[in-house]
């Protein structure tokens, strides 16, 4: 019984130690995908910006022409 116990403890520690670096491993992964999903917010509001500006400059090119 004694001895069933201790694999019992030693499972469990392993288990823990195991549990703490997929932890450590998650929070890293998770890290880099909250980077990466900033970096390309941050490229849409740019190309997005660059777009606006361009068709309003367009827009007012053409009215200027019409006129």
């Amino acid at each position: 019984m004694q001895h069933v116990e201790a694999q019992r403890v030693e499972l469990r520690e392993l288990n823990e130690l195991n549990f703490a670096r997929f932890a450590a491993t998650l929070d890293d992964r998770v890290n880099k995908l909250r980077l990466d999903i900033e970096r390309t917010r941050a490229d849409l509001i740019k190309w997005s910006f660059v777009f606006w500006v361009g068709a309003v400059g367009a827009i007012a090119l053409l009215a200027g022409v019409l006129k």
